[in-house]
């Protein structure tokens, strides 16, 4: 229901997520323009390495959603209306409901079939991507975070304790600089935090502004690529981690440089301040580092994901995939 943005969406995910579950019939549009012509757009064939082209047709009207829905079988409609509804159109939604026909909004069928939550394509639906209660805000869930977080940045600062001397080594003698360095990023709340890493770039790679970090990044050295693709570089971090700035798990901590220009032009991009950041998180092992404002882009739909569906499950599953991203040597 809705041929427009979220609609081809919501397709397309369909068509990379869902082809063994779902089957496409079309779109329904309220524009006569669109009646009757194809909706088409590229997506990724499954085992190819070129995007296809994959069409589907605008089959009619909201008026005409019941007759549509008996004739081809429909089972279910994707609600990809990101403004209000109206009274008739709700009516007709009700009608199909009395049919046994499910009707399913676009964002959470999204986020089922992807583990993201669409910011861009939520409208009027802010409750999606900001829900008013999830487990961040039981007391409960912090306590247990919070102990959790203790023993395993106890475990993780003894383990940085018998790789130091090693690590620094290393450091020293691929290139000139100190071994550690910090940067401000922005924790929960919106605190600023001062982070510890492991120095994996030259000296003074950045010396007027912050930069974004690049793929194959040249400033990279060759000791600190071996640091980031086995995430070694963070593991400083277990002092932030206890010391309560940070958790295990969470979304990794941004800059406050960043934060403050992507959240003029990223909906709900501040929702992520309301958990503490992480060294491993769910976009860390889907998406990666970010590079770029549509890498955070990606990255706040997973993040959101997280922090509506936060869980102790959750937390042990993304530290197993961190654990063997670094250990395949799969990190930055």
């Amino acid at each position: 229901m809705g041929a427009g943005g979220a609609g081809r969406t919501i397709c397309q995910v369909f068509q990379e997520h869902g082809q063994t579950i779902y089957e496409v019939v079309g779109f329904i549009d309220d524009d006569p323009e669109k009646f009757g012509k194809l909706v088409t757009f590229n997506h990724q064939g499954r085992g190819e390495l070129q995007d296809q082209k994959a069409s589907f047709p605008v089959l009619g009207s909201s008026s005409q959603l019941l007759e549509i829905v008996a004739a081809r079988g429909v089972t279910m409609i994707v609600l990809s209306i990101t403004h209000d509804i109206s009274g008739e159109l709700y009516q007709v939604l009700t009608d199909c409901l009395q049919q046994e026909v499910e009707v399913v909004p676009m964002p959470l069928l999204h986020e089922q079939l992807t583990g993201k939550v669409p910011v861009e394509h939520i409208g009027n639906h802010w409750s999606v991507a900001m829900p008013l209660e999830q487990p961040g805000t039981q007391l409960i869930w912090h306590a247990g975070k919070r102990i959790f977080d203790i023993i395993l940045s106890s475990l993780g600062l003894l383990l940085l304790g018998l790789l130091f001397p090693f690590i620094t080594l290393a450091i020293r003698l691929d290139s000139a600089g100190p071994i550690l360095y910090t940067q401000k990023r922005m924790g929960r709340h919106g605190k600023q935090i001062r982070v510890f890493k492991f120095r994996s770039m030259v000296e003074d790679a950045e010396k007027d502004r912050a930069v974004w970090a690049k793929v194959n990044d040249s400033r990279v050295t060759r000791v600190g690529r071996v640091l980031r693709r086995t995430h070694v570089d963070e593991f400083p971090q277990f002092w932030n981690i206890f010391k309560g700035e940070m958790s295990v798990v969470g979304p990794r901590p941004e800059r406050p440089e960043f934060v403050n220009e992507l959240a003029e032009e990223i909906p709900f991009y501040r929702v992520r301040l309301a958990v503490k950041p992480g060294m491993a998180g769910w976009a860390l092992i889907h998406q990666g580092y970010g590079a770029s404002k549509d890498d955070s882009l990606i990255k706040l739909q997973y993040d959101l994901y997280y922090i509506k569906h936060q869980s102790f499950w959750l937390d042990f599953y993304i530290l197993w995939r961190t654990v063997i991203d670094a250990v395949t040597l799969r990190g930055r």
